[in-house]
């Protein structure tokens, strides 16, 4: 049965509110927990017990991250890493150029120069080299050092690996493996096959931070001491929101504690990156996710693939702002360049049709830096699976994103083991790949059939869950800051979605090319701001503003808006209804 009596609304989606089970475990968590019943409500939507609500609102580490020793080659890895520290031997660190490779790229550079080492940083070119290691950057590197480490990268990677010759390899990874793994000293990877896959929702940077874990713990065996890990979980939680791992298990302990780091202000790429995007409150997960996470990525995406995990690892607060007002710059190019790619990958998806179980689009000279970002935007739009190919001479490379449910990395690789795809892996929310020209259709029509399998395409717009309904006057700072004792909030952890039910629209504008900023009321006085990104890329900026006095259901996520020291809040508005 549909919320608010909402079956189709202004984005076609249905509404649906707490299951009759999630309302009364809320009424029982209220009674035995004796917490504010919004957070009561997470907690029920979460399936979290009162006698486990204490530990749930405060996630402790000691508690909550396993023992780095229960991943396969995790002891071998740490011992080979202290063996070159000790030695002070040449080692380089090979990684992608994401937010995750340049945060766990970050996270070691800071390790050993807090040791007294100076290591190299290798990020491939993601046009020139593409991604993970490459023959000829392995064989360069092993030419100079005794040590290779690949972060975020080179599960999958046996043949450049293996031309490494005369230095030892190290994988910390998270990425799907393959049947066999690469020849090296050792790889440590949640997701390997001969893994329980207990811990398959860390990120690299998560996974690098365990291996750190365990070489303080060899180092403590033996006598000695080394960094403070603590300090170093900002990089670690920004990686993990920024990659949309899920924040569920030690995730939300690393994320809660790390944003408590992050909030000290002492990284100097962290406090030059806050500032140019105008942070103006502590770090939250939305920071991270939108505001931080994209201009970390922008280097890699479109300028110099490096430009992140040097951000991140420097000491220099000068070099700091230096690259951060070139990322946000980069940043801005990055933005011109996906929504032109989105308007064309869009217009060519709704012609193909946005029903299938795949859903996808190529054209030639896109931007291999954004299609991943216009694979997720079709996936939102579609609620399947999406592709995005950038084609250029015989080949095209791409990248997707997936749906809850639907592996999209294993399927990948399937592909890539029929020989339909040059090469192709990932997780299963989000994939890449390498196609030849006149392989793109068949290659497409199999993975659509793959994913079919899995129930891809068999649902329509995806419904839009709700807590339960607020009234303006209920939506203030102190409500907000009750919510947020139940996050941190992300993947697999979404914040609450309230309706607001029958409000006027007092005042609507459009900002920016696709925006729409709203004054609600609820016509008795009380009122709530309202902001709604993208609105005018769908049929909702176009009625709300030409509301003709009616009368509409809004549903969204509260926040405080900061400006010049006043907090307000702040809808941010999802989804509306008009209200019958």
């Amino acid at each position: 049965m549909s919320f608010l009596g909402v079956e189709h609304s202004l984005s076609a989606r249905r509404w649906v509110g707490p299951s009759a089970d999630v309302e009364r475990a809320t009424e029982v968590l209220v009674q035995q927990a004796g917490l504010p019943r919004a957070v009561c409500q997470v907690l029920a939507r979460r399936g979290v017990p009162a006698m486990e609500a204490p530990g749930f609102l405060e996630p402790k580490l000691k508690e909550l991250l396993p023992d780095p020793r229960a991943m396969k080659d995790m002891e071998t890895a740490a011992t080979r890493f202290l063996t070159a520290v000790r030695l002070k031997q040449r080692i380089a660190i090979f990684a992608d150029y994401d937010v995750d490779g340049g945060s766990s790229a970050a996270l070691l550079l800071t390790w050993l120069r807090q040791m007294g080492l100076q290591a190299t940083l290798y990020v491939p070119d993601r046009i020139d080299e593409g991604y993970g290691p490459n023959v000829p950057a392995m064989q360069e590197l092993a030419a100079a050092h005794d040590l290779i480490i690949c972060v975020d990268c080179g599960t999958l990677s046996h043949e450049p690996i293996a031309a490494a010759k005369g230095a030892d390899v190290i994988v910390l990874d998270h990425h799907l493996g393959g049947e066999t793994l690469p020849d090296c000293v050792a790889v440590v990877n949640p997701n390997r096959q001969d893994e329980s896959g207990d811990l398959g929702y860390f990120c690299a940077a998560a996974v690098v931070f365990l291996m750190l874990v365990e070489a303080g713990r060899q180092l403590r065996e033996a006598g000695a001491k080394g960094p403070d890990l603590i300090a170093m979980l900002d990089l670690v939680a920004l990686a993990t929101v920024a990659d949309v791992a899920p924040l569920i298990g030690a995730n939300r302990a690393l994320v809660r504690q790390g944003l408590k780091v992050m909030a000290q202000r002492q990284r100097p790429g962290l406090v030059a990156l806050s500032d140019v995007a105008r942070m103006d409150s502590a770090p939250n997960s939305y920071h991270l996710g939108f505001m931080l996470g994209p201009r970390v990525n922008a280097g890699g995406r479109i300028g110099q693939a490096d430009l992140g995990a040097r951000l991140l690892s420097t000491d220099s607060t000068h070099e700091a702002e230096a690259l951060s007002q070139r990322l946000d710059e980069l940043n801005t190019e990055r933005r011109d360049i996906e929504n032109a790619v989105r308007a064309a990958a869009m217009e060519q998806a709704e012609e193909r049709g946005l029903d299938a179980p795949l859903v996808w689009a190529a054209g030639e000279g896109w931007h291999p830096g954004v299609v991943g970002i216009v694979a997720s935007r079709l996936k939102e739009t579609a609620n399947r699976p999406a592709i995005v190919i950038g084609l250029d001479g015989d080949e095209g490379k791409g990248s997707g994103r997936s749906v809850t449910g639907v592996d999209l990395g294993a399927s990948i690789q399937r592909l890539a083991a029929e020989g339909l795809l040059v090469k192709g892996g990932g997780h299963k929310m989000a994939a890449g790949l390498t196609v030849m020209r006149d392989q793109l259709e068949p290659a497409m029509e199999r993975l659509s059939e793959l994913l079919a399998k899995q129930g891809a395409g068999q649902t329509g717009p995806a419904d839009l869950k709700l807590e339960g309904t607020l009234m303006p006057g209920a939506a203030t700072v102190d409500l907000i800051e009750q919510i947020e004792k139940a996050g941190p909030f992300g993947a697999s952890a979404p914040a609450p979605r309230y309706a607001f039910p029958d409000l006027q629209v007092r005042f609507a504008k459009r900002v920016g090319d696709s925006h729409l900023k709203l004054s609600l009321s609820d016509g008795v006085g009380a009122g709530l701001d309202a902001i709604a990104f993208g609105a005018f890329d769908g049929p909702m900026g176009e009625r709300l503003t030409n509301h003709g006095g009616a009368r509409f259901h809004f549903a969204g996520r509260l926040e405080v808006n900061t400006w010049g020291g006043r907090q307000t809040v702040q809808l941010r508005l999802e989804d509306a209804a008009e209200a019958i």
